[in-house]
Parts: C-alpha cells; sequence; structure tokens
C-alpha cells in the first residue's frame, strides 16, 4: 500500500515537467504514452478542445508548439499534489512555457522574439497513470506579448505574473495530513462565503478581511490583469464581474470543483466550475446579452498565518468569447496582417 501517493503522484508529473525544461520532442512523446492511460481524458483550453489518448494530446498540442517555439522551455513555479474530498489524486502545475516565437502559430505570423505565456495544468492519477488533465494556457499573454492584441484592454496590471514569494511553490517536504486538511478547508470556506453575495446581500457577507491578508495580490489571465489588496481586487476584478453576472453561485448542478491542498498552497479545479448568465454589462467590454455562459477556471492560492496572501487564476477567455460567437484569433491575424511590409 502507498503510504504517501502525494510523493508517488507528483514524481509522475515531476517525469514529465522535467522533461520540457530542456523540450526533447522524443524524450516527450515517449514519457506521455508512458504516463498517460490509454483513454486518458485531456480537457485543453480553448481553440485545442477534450482530446483522448497520448498520441493525440502531442500531435494536436505539443507538435504545433514546439514548431513555433523549437527553443520550447517549461518552467514550474507551483507544483502541488493531495486528495480530494472524494478521494481523487490531483497533482496541480503552475508556471510558464517560453522561448523564441520563430514560426507562425495559429495562423499568426513569428516575431523571432522572446515569448512566454502561463499555464495551470492538473493531472488526475490512478494506480500511478494519469488519467485526466485539465489544462488552461494564457493565450492571450502571448497575443499581449506580440502586439496582436484583440480584446478590451484589461482592467488590472498586465505584466508577466511572479512564483511565490515565499520561492516554494515546488513542494517538496511533508506536511501532516491536518495541516493539508486544514489549508482545502479555508479555501473552501473562503469560497463559500464568497458566493453569498451579491444573492444573500452585500459584499461584507464575503468577510474578505477574515480570509484574505491585507497585502494580497491576486494574479488573473492577461485580459483581466493582476490586482493587489482587497480594495484592488474589488474594484479591477470582482465588482465588475459580479455586476454584469449577479446570479454567480446559482447553478451548482451543471458544475464540478476538486479541491485540494499541500502544505501552504490549494488548488481547485473543474471543467467547467462556473456557470452564470450575462445579464449585464461591464466585464471584458461584453454587453448585456441575457446569455449564460461556461467558465473554466483552474486556480492556486497561497496562505501565510491564516489569511490568503496570493491567487494565481487563469480562466480561459477565448473559449467565454468562443460561446459568444466571436473568434478571437480570427481578429488577431487580422492586426497582424497590418505589420507584413
Amino acid at each position: 500500500m502507498n503510504t504517501d501517493p502525494e510523493k508517488t503522484n507528483k514524481s509522475i508529473v515531476s517525469q514529465l515537467c522535467d522533461a520540457m525544461y530542456d523540450f526533447d520532442s522524443a524524450t516527450v512523446r515517449t514519457l506521455l504514452k508512458d504516463l498517460l492511460s490509454p483513454d486518458c481524458l485531456i480537457h485543453m483550453c480553448y481553440p485545442f478542445g477534450d482530446l483522448h489518448g497520448a498520441d493525440t494530446f502531442y500531435s494536436t498540442v505539443y507538435h504545433n508548439l514546439l514548431n513555433a517555439i523549437p527553443d520550447l522551455e517549461r518552467r514550474d513555479f507551483i507544483r502541488i499534489a493531495g486528495p480530494t474530498e472524494d478521494d481523487e489524486q490531483w497533482v496541480g502545475c503552475a508556471g510558464y512555457y517560453m522561448g523564441c516565437f520563430q514560426n507562425p502559430w495559429f495562423g499568426i505570423p513569428a516575431t523571432g522574439q522572446f515569448v512566454s505565456f502561463r499555464y495551470h495544468e492538473f493531472y488526475k492519477i490512478e494506480n500511478e497513470k494519469i488519467v485526466e488533465i485539465q489544462a488552461v494556457w494564457d493565450l492571450p499573454e502571448w497575443l499581449h506579448q506580440i502586439n496582436v492584441w484583440p480584446l478590451a484592454p484589461s482592467l488590472g496590471r498586465e505584466f508577466q505574473v511572479p512564483g511565490p514569494a515565499t520561492n516554494d511553490g515546488v513542494v517538496s517536504r511533508s506536511f501532516s495530513h491536518a495541516h493539508n486538511l486544514q489549508t482545502r478547508q479555508l479555501i473552501v470556506d473562503m469560497l463559500g462565503a464568497m458566493v453569498r453575495h451579491p444573492s444573500e446581500g452585500g459584499p461584507e457577507l464575503m468577510e474578505l478581511d477574515k480570509f484574505w491578508h491585507p497585502r494580497m495580490n491576486w494574479y488573473g489571465p492577461s485580459g483581466i490583469g493582476t490586482c493587489r489588496g482587497i480594495d484592488g481586487f474589488r474594484r479591477w476584478h470582482q465588482i465588475p464581474f459580479l455586476k454584469a453576472m449577479p446570479d454567480r453561485g446559482q447553478f451548482q448542478d451543471e458544475i464540478q470543483l476538486h479541491f485540494f491542498a499541500e502544505g501552504n498552497y490549494a488548488a481547485v479545479t473543474g471543467w467547467p466550475d462556473m456557470a452564470q448568465t450575462l445579464s449585464h454589462d461591464g466585464w471584458l467590454g461584453i454587453p448585456a446579452i441575457g446569455q449564460k455562459i461556461y467558465l473554466r477556471s483552474l486556480d492556486f492560492w497561497r496562505i501565510e498565518n491564516g489569511r490568503i496572501r496570493e491567487n494565481w487564476v487563469l480562466v480561459d477567455l477565448l473559449d467565454i468569447y468562443s460561446q459568444l460567437g466571436v473568434d478571437v484569433f480570427a481578429r488577431a491575424r487580422e492586426i497582424a496582417q497590418t505589420r507584413i511590409p
């Protein structure tokens, strides 16, 4: 019987992460075949979609990325593992893919310059095999860096989001089961309080001061940006978000959430993990069209002295626009055409 499944599961995923540091296509392809179950379900962000199996995963996702960025490099700054409330075993990773953009990708011309974009990737492990992957890549961050931004300006700050201030996000030491449960429960309690507003009353119901450090950083995806402190979080993200979709938290039977934690880090994954209606304007420049949308948000939190000090959030914004009938890449390609001599 495995007495330390978190360590075992992280070692499985770490093999893949380490091979992607100096990205060798043959090595990565072999590892994917070895580590993924034959029928592994891969939920990738827009425009990749749902995939099955190692070969399809590599040929659809990494083959073209490696062609676009031949010196592709992966760097994790968070890697944690743990069981959910239902005893599912998950490993979560956050970091950056980076390198020189040398060949077209999604029909957008190369710049020859360095680019990077953040990823949040979650791996479900059963019997020492990866059986499910959920991944959001911040492709809008790449579009922003190559100057073909096709969306409304971000309200928050656009910059390369840092890793944890404590430099311990790739967790290597062991923590007690009680410690991990306490971290996980803090996040569950925080989100439970948060969804009480606005359906049950004003923002005081969220008890933000109880759960969030006064110097918190909320690191959102490109298109939303980063916010500092509770006031910054509310002004530049939460208020526009809730103004546009005040029925958040009302469709729990249509979503899934998997919480796990290790040490001072917690994570949530789900595909989708939010459902709400664009009944008002104010978010991302999108008008009030009365359409329900489904959001894929993969998040990490770092706890410091009993409160959340840092929160890394990636939302599949391109999928949201796709649900609304907007082809963001088509817009980006048109912008790129104006740069061709």
